[in-house]
């Protein structure tokens, strides 16, 4: 078996003669076959990054909630603080004079002590 020489010149020129066809030709094939498949994975990331955007603002809102819960149980303290406060109050003033005129005065006197009179 005899082994014969290459013709690199005629190996390049055949190489970029089929090329010339061939490229365009495998560009569009491949346009359109992954068009799809890239705009499905699009689709699919695009999904992903609304699903995290949802859970962050379902973990937004649920504090929000708790802080208004919170806010919430404070007002209700406070206004029973409040409440306690205002009803020691009144019993307090019922059980002491009212300081009015004749305040601390027994009755018939005349509001003056023997020694401050005389």
């Amino acid at each position: 078996m005899q082994i014969l020489p290459i013709d690199l010149t005629a190996l390049v020129a055949t190489i970029l003669g089929i090329s010339i066809v061939l490229i365009p030709v495998i560009g569009l094939t491949a346009r359109f076959a992954l068009k799809p498949t890239v705009e499905a994975l699009g689709r699919v990331l695009e999904h992903k990054g609304l699903d995290d955007t949802i859970n962050i603002l379902e973990r937004r809102l649920e504090l929000q909630e708790h802080l208004i819960d919170s806010l919430q149980a404070s007002v209700q303290q406070l206004e029973e603080a409040s409440d306690t406060h205002a009803v020691q109050e009144r019993s307090s003033q019922g059980a002491l004079p009212s300081g009015g005129p004749g305040a601390g005065v027994p009755d018939g006197g005349a509001g003056v002590d023997a020694k401050s009179a005389g």
